[in-house]
Formats: C-alpha cells, sequence, structure tokens
C-alpha cells in the first residue's frame, strides 16, 4: 500500500462525467480519496452517503473528495445521480489506480479493498485508513483527520 510520505502516483482516470481526472495534479488542496468495492452495494452506499453528507464540511477545510472504483463511468452517473452524490467518482475499470496506490484486496483477492488515501496540498499521502467492513468510519476518520492535522 502507499506509505505516508510518499507523492500521489501518475494515474489518469474518467470522472462520472467522463472526462479524465489526473491524479498526480491534485495538488493545491487537500484531497480525500477512498477507493471502494462497488456502486449500488449497501455498504458502500453507505460510504458514499456518509462522504456526501459532510462534504461541506470537507470542503470548508479546503478539501475535495474523490470516491474510485472499478464500475463504469455509466454506473457511476447513475449511482451519484440516485444517491445525489456532491462529488467525483472515478473509474478505474483497468484497476490503474487500484494497483499504483497498492489497495489491497479481500476475500482471496477477489474483491476490492476499501481504503482512504489523504493527500496534502502539495500531493503527499499524509494519512490512510482501511477497514472493509466499518464503511461509515471512513468518514469519521477522514474528516477528523484533516480538521486536526491539514486544516489552516
Amino acid at each position: 500500500m502507499l506509505e505516508i510520505g510518499k507523492k500521489l502516483p501518475t494515474v489518469e482516470l474518467q470522472d462520472d462525467n467522463g472526462e479524465l481526472v489526473a491524479i498526480h495534479k491534485l495538488e493545491g488542496h487537500i484531497s480525500v480519496i477512498y477507493f471502494y468495492p462497488k456502486d449500488e452495494t449497501p455498504g458502500c452506499t453507505a460510504e458514499a452517503c456518509g462522504f456526501r453528507d459532510e462534504y461541506e464540511s470537507f470542503e470548508a477545510l479546503g478539501a475535495k473528495v474523490f470516491g474510485v472504483s472499478g464500475d463504469s463511468v455509466r454506473s457511476h452517473q447513475k449511482f451519484k445521480s440516485r444517491h445525489r452524490l456532491n462529488f467525483s467518482l472515478l473509474s478505474d475499470k483497468e484497476r490503474i489506480a487500484e494497483k499504483a496506490f497498492g489497495v489491497p484486496r479481500s476475500l482471496l483477492g477477489l474483491l476490492p479493498g476499501r481504503v482512504t488515501f489523504i493527500a496534502d496540498k502539495k500531493g503527499i499521502i499524509r494519512h490512510t485508513f482501511t477497514s472493509a467492513f466499518h464503511a461509515r468510519q471512513h468518514v469519521r476518520e477522514a474528516l477528523k483527520f484533516v480538521e486536526e492535522n491539514l486544516s489552516s
């Protein structure tokens, strides 16, 4: 897994609008990048809605939130619309970002992992949090870390 102190990897993914987002160029603001297994599953929906509900708090602290999964752009569009998500979802169908970030897979390597990475304004990883079964804890953990360590 990408270690604290490392730079965001050089990866470009399509967002839910089909536009390319260069993850390594997310400098200038705090980035909360969370990897989740699949759109519309109970845990992933709870996690996404948690980030949605706290988005204004992240934004007030100068942070942007990005969700990443192997789902298609179209799947992300439906998921985002259905749950009124207010942040970008990035499609990683080829698992490029998953591999670049070193996101561990679970259940004998069959399921994508659930990991949150927080990068500072210079694109340096400052915190990671892993928990496959405590999806909502990712939101609380990320918000607490940003508030206590990165907000100005």
